[in-house]
């Protein structure tokens, strides 16, 4: 959502590029947000807490959308004080002539306020609710907004939505310096969890700098001792977005192929590249808002793209004799894309706004790829060459795929057993009680198949790795037996068209490894092939890591365990140190199966963690530095990050 313009920038006038209070339109009631805040903002958690932020600053990039700021800079306080910083306009502080108010004050406390509902001062926004920076107020402890206009300060303060005072001039400015700054502090009585994670918010502002060639965003961390800074600032925009996704790459176009165009003031720009790689990682975007289950502009796209490499294919004689055509997915194998389009009325299904639903946006989208890739192929037939031999392989590698997944379901008819023989199924044939444990080895599968509850765990034991998904086609994939067994126990099917996420036969599928270097292998390995071809699994939220303990501690009859050295400090000190019996565990197969079920599967007294994907393009760089093909890229990731990351926790 945005709001410098649906709110924070909250006036319009009649005539194009005016900034007043006149345009504001208002329609009114903050305190159902307060009471039910999870409408407005999604939820109230971590999430949520985020949302306030992204909120704030959505304004200040709908006035650089508009052509009038270019810098913003985002610090998070001690106490976790949020100061967003824009060199915008500034929001209003003349009167509102209905409101009797000043517009910065209508703009703060007043639902569905602001300049995105009249063109004269925003011509396209990130959403047209309205509902942005008022939310932040009424959610916010305290929120103190700053605007500077007219050679002038002017400062106004609220509590929980609700002003403490007027609004007030605070000083003078030079009379070329505009621009807003809101100051918040998310309310406890709303929001349990107040710490703000300074990586998820680095992605999405890295996300909007570039969505939004030539803006500088800043975002500076002054908690604690050590200063946390980064800057993002991209001349090429979105075809630098590209070239970022394809750093640990090789990629098949010596430059991203880049194509834009306008009609119906609708504003449409796509960057996009081929790699050597099998997943395809296509990002869409409807006015900066990252729409991540598509719609009408990634229809137009997969459209025009399966289209115009069918017909280029063909006229060039690239196409083999006993193939019927490429498919959609046979042209986006390897294929790494942004579709970035601007929309004056944008219709979204749902507040969360991750579809797009203007149905004319796709025919939009189709023509402009048809004619900017056709000319772009017949102007790079090198290129060109690489990339149809490319979709022609990715052809040939499905056809092999799907007599794989034949020759699978035949056998699958005649066995009577169609479940893989080491799976240890459980008698529930309710997925949403069933859990499957995905155990390193024989050993610690034995002992987990002992101590399970068999009415709802299910065990499958893994022998050694798994096959490296990130460098194999999905044709060589089916022809791995530890990744076979794991499809057939899931139920779900694999690939485009096969894949049904509601035939899942387990709710919770468990990653279960040692707490080794083995182990974390085995369990990145295990996430790469989830990620890339059982992401639904993870966003649904039904995939976990288990946390066996590293020791036990016994003193006497009192046996305790520990996650981690400092839990066996911590229960060294409490217990006293003489005495006390202290094991390390340095593998699953060395707890028998009562100790197993007490520690890890025990639903009363494990310890998981779920696995999230809240950052799709970060959580794809990530898997390609760490299980891709090139070494360097990897080697540097390590070198930089190791003393930071525990790979037992990563939260991907």
């Amino acid at each position: 959502m945005t709001d410098h313009a649906k709110q924070e920038n909250g006036g319009a006038a009649s005539a194009a590029g005016e900034y007043t209070a006149q345009g504001i339109q208002v329609l009114k009631g903050l305190e159902a947000v307060r009471k039910r805040p999870a409408m407005y903002i999604g939820d109230t958690g971590v999430r949520g807490l985020h949302h306030l932020v992204y909120e704030v600053v959505d304004n200040s990039i709908d006035e650089a959308m508009a052509g009038y700021c270019d810098t913003i800079e985002v610090v998070i306080g001690e106490g976790d004080i949020i100061t967003v910083v824009d060199n915008g306009r500034g929001i209003p502080v003349d009167m509102h002539k209905t409101e009797g108010k000043p517009a910065l004050e209508v703009v703060l406390t007043s639902l569905h306020a602001g300049g995105k509902f009249d063109h004269g001062s925003y011509k396209v926004s990130g959403g047209l609710h309205g509902v942005g920076v008022s939310c932040v107020n009424a959610l916010s402890e305290w929120l103190r907004a700053e605007v500077r206009r007219n050679g002038k300060i002017y400062t106004m303060e609220f509590e929980r939505g609700v002003k403490t005072g007027e609004m007030r001039e605070t000083g003078t400015c030079p009379p070329g310096q505009t621009g807003t700054t809101i100051s918040f502090k998310a309310d406890p009585e709303i929001f349990p969890e107040r710490v703000y994670a300074y990586d998820t918010l680095r992605s999405r502002l890295r996300e909007l700098a570039f969505l939004n060639k030539g803006i500088k965003i800043t975002l500076r961390d002054v908690r604690g001792e050590q200063e946390r800074q980064d800057s993002f600032h991209f001349e090429g925009g979105i075809v630098e977005y590209v070239r970022w996704l394809n750093e640990n790459r090789s990629v098949i176009c010596t430059e991203p192929i880049y194509f834009s165009g306008e009609k119906d003031a609708v504003q449409v720009e796509i960057a996009m590249d081929y790699n050597d790689g099998y997943s395809e990682a296509l990002f869409t975007f409807a006015n900066n808002i990252n729409t991540t289950e598509g719609g009408s502009h990634l229809s137009g796209f997969r459209a025009g793209l399966t289209r115009t490499l069918n017909a280029y294919a063909n006229a060039s004689g690239l196409m083999k004799k006993d193939m019927k055509g490429l498919s959609g997915d046979d042209v986006r194998e390897g294929l790494t894309a942004i579709i970035a389009v601007r929309i004056p009325e944008p219709q979204f299904e749902g507040q969360t706004k991750t579809k797009l639903g203007n149905t004319e946006v796709k025919g939009q989208v189709e023509a402009l790829v048809n004619t900017h890739l056709a000319q772009y192929l017949d102007e790079h037939p090198r290129e060109a060459k690489k990339i149809i031999a490319k979709c022609v392989a990715a052809a040939q590698g499905r056809e092999a795929a799907r007599r794989a997944r034949d020759l699978t379901r035949r056998k699958s008819a005649l066995d009577s057993a169609a479940l893989p023989g080491k799976l240890a199924d459980c008698s529930s044939r309710d997925p949403a009680e069933c859990e499957i444990y995905l155990v390193e080895g024989d050993s610690a599968g034995g002992s987990a198949k002992q101590g399970r509850d068999r009415r709802f765990q299910a065990i499958l034991p893994l022998k050694g790795k798994i096959l490296n998904v990130e460098k194999a086609r999905l044709d060589r994939m089916l022809g791995n037996d530890e990744i076979k067994t794991i499809i057939t126990a899931l139920g779900t099917g694999v690939g485009t068209g096969i894949f049904d996420i509601a035939k899942l036969r387990y709710h919770k599928v468990i990653i279960m490894t040692d707490a080794d270097v083995d182990g974390s292998h085995i369990r990145t390995l295990i996430l790469t092939l989830f990620f890339r071809h059982f992401r639904e699994v993870i966003e649904n939220g039904y995939m976990f890591i288990a946390e066996p303990p590293l020791y036990r501690l016994k003193k006497g009859k009192v046996e305790v365990y520990a996650h981690s050295d400092e839990d066996k400090d911590r229960i060294l000190a409490e217990m006293g140190e003489k005495g006390v019996y202290v094991q390390r565990y340095k593998g699953l197969g060395e707890m028998n199966p009562e100790q197993l079920w007490e520690t890890t599967m025990n639903p009363d007294s494990r310890t998981m963690t779920r696995v999230t994907i809240d950052d799709a393009a970060e959580a794809d760089h990530i898997f390609t530095t760490l299980m891709g093909d090139e070494v360097e890229p990897r080697r540097r990731f390590i070198e930089e990050n190791a003393a930071e990351i525990d790979l037992a926790k990563l939260d991907i």
